[in-house]
Order: C-alpha cells, then sequence, then structure tokens
C-alpha cells in the first residue's frame, strides 16, 4: 500500500454517497474513498448477504460490527467477529465472504 502524496484528511463516512452491489443473496452498501491507488471503503452487509463472486484483491479488514464469514478458495472457512480483522495479499488466496446476521466493515485495498 502507498500512499504517496496523500494529504492529512478527515472523511465523515456520513457524507460519502453509498453504492449498493448485488450479492447472491443480500447486498453489500459501499461508500467508498478512493486516494490514489488506495481505495478506503465503509461497507455494510445486510443480513443473509452471500458474495456473488472469488475476490483475489489484497485487502486490510476490519470487521466493526455483526459476524463475517469468508471461505478461501482452498475450502478453508473463518469467522471473524467485531473488533477482529484479516489480511490477504493480491492473487494469494481467493475469497468470498457471507454473514447471516448483517456485518459492518472497514476495509482498505
Amino acid at each position: 500500500m502507498d500512499l504517496a502524496d496523500t494529504p492529512f484528511g478527515i472523511t465523515d463516512w456520513s457524507d460519502v454517497t453509498p453504492s449498493v452491489h448485488a450479492g447472491d443473496s443480500g447486498t453489500a452498501t459501499w461508500r467508498t474513498r478512493q486516494f490514489g491507488a488506495v481505495r478506503v471503503r465503509m461497507v455494510e452487509y445486510s443480513p443473509g448477504y452471500v458474495a456473488d463472486h472469488w475476490c483475489s484483491r489484497g485487502h486490510v479488514l476490519l470487521v466493526l460490527e455483526g459476524t463475517l464469514t469468508t471461505e478461501l478458495a482452498n475450502g478453508e472457512i473463518v469467522t471473524i467477529k467485531a473488533g477482529g480483522s484479516y489480511q490477504v495479499g493480491n492473487d494469494t488466496q481467493p475469497h468470498r465472504s457471507c454473514t447471516q446476521e448483517g456485518a459492518r466493515l472497514f476495509v482498505v485495498d
């Protein structure tokens, strides 16, 4: 991650326009800021959300609320509760997520 030429700034996430992305079931609502090559998002998954794709992009992800279940392409399944995080590099381990109760995440990629 390279935050070169990014001045100090503050984000009021309630002022960032949301975009809604359908999953296989449920929705993911993203509030996104872009800082050069770095994307920073506040993401809310609706209850019953299931991702509609395998993701190969690297992330640092922090679960702020709820519980997130992430399946890796190798079959491993991990569950992360509020306060937990994961990190994965670009093109290292394809993954997809779901949540039964809904979840709110902070994601940097």
